[in-house]
């Protein structure tokens, strides 16, 4: 016979879980001692080990206790309605993943002005998804839409969505020195160089994209997060103010010295 503290130290179950399953008839202890300490036997240990297996695999420790006192339990139907449970659990939760980058993305963006952000994460979220599919397809050809899985994304885990989130909350603090700023500029600089090594030769897609950014309605139909009206004006016109310097050869050259954004 095994007393409950050893059991607890074999299995990583504390003795207030061994006890609990006790009290539920989950798992009662074989025997006690005089002073009513539980003792274990190795089929108590095994049962426990297929307790701790069931609960890993998501099931209640209700369904358990019930699965294990029925003989005749059927384990295929059970086990693929768990697996079915677990999958749509992994789904619902891949959307509050989204929904949390979002979020984070949007303090970044907002620099800080966590009302804001949180403002526009709930206007995002009342979309009707539907609707946005339909519409992006109504916009979009079929290269295009095959493009648009290229744009970073505010939920997006991956370098480029990161760094596109970081520039624009940079533009966003560095409005006040105006288009003309050296940081301003490092920025755009940065956009663009982002924009050719994803969209190299898609100046039309790339068009037709910033249009519809531009575009409230459009905007908004394609459930693309609400950057303010003057953010997106300061962007196009810093930019053109990168391109003119461009065309007259002044704009300043990267050095590995100089500062990264």
């Amino acid at each position: 016979m095994i007393p409950i503290q050893k059991v607890a130290k074999q299995t990583g179950v504390t003795v207030r879980t061994l006890r609990y399953y006790d009290q539920i008839g989950l798992l009662a202890a074989s025997s006690k001692t005089e002073g009513g300490h539980r003792l274990y036997t190795d089929n108590d240990l095994r049962k426990l080990q297929q307790i701790q297996f069931f609960k890993g695999v998501g099931y209640s420790l209700k369904d358990i206790k019930e699965m294990l006192a029925d003989p005749k339990w059927n384990w295929s139907t059970s086990l693929k309605a768990q697996l079915a449970y677990i999958m749509e659990e992994q789904s619902r939760l891949k959307v509050i993943e989204q929904g949390l980058r979002e979020l984070i993305s949007g303090l970044v963006v907002e620099g800080g002005e966590d009302a804001l952000a949180i403002q526009k994460f709930i206007q995002l979220s009342s979309q009707d998804k539907r609707r946005r599919h339909i519409f992006k397809e109504s916009l979009f050809n079929d290269k295009e839409l095959e493009l648009l899985q290229k744009v970073p994304s505010m939920s997006g885990d991956d370098p480029d969505s990161l760094e596109w989130i970081a520039l624009l909350g940079q533009l966003k603090q560095h409005m006040k020195q105006g288009v003309s700023s050296p940081k301003v500029q490092q920025i755009i600089r940065r956009m663009l160089e982002k924009q050719e090594e994803n969209f190299s030769g898609e100046d039309e897609f790339i068009q037709k994209l910033w249009d519809a950014r531009m575009s409230p309605t459009q905007s908004e139909e394609l459930g693309l997060y609400p950057i303010d009206r003057d953010v997106l004006e300061f962007m196009e016109q810093a930019y053109e103010y990168h391109i003119s310097l461009l065309t007259e050869g002044l704009a300043p050259q990267h050095d590995q010295g100089e500062e990264e954004v």
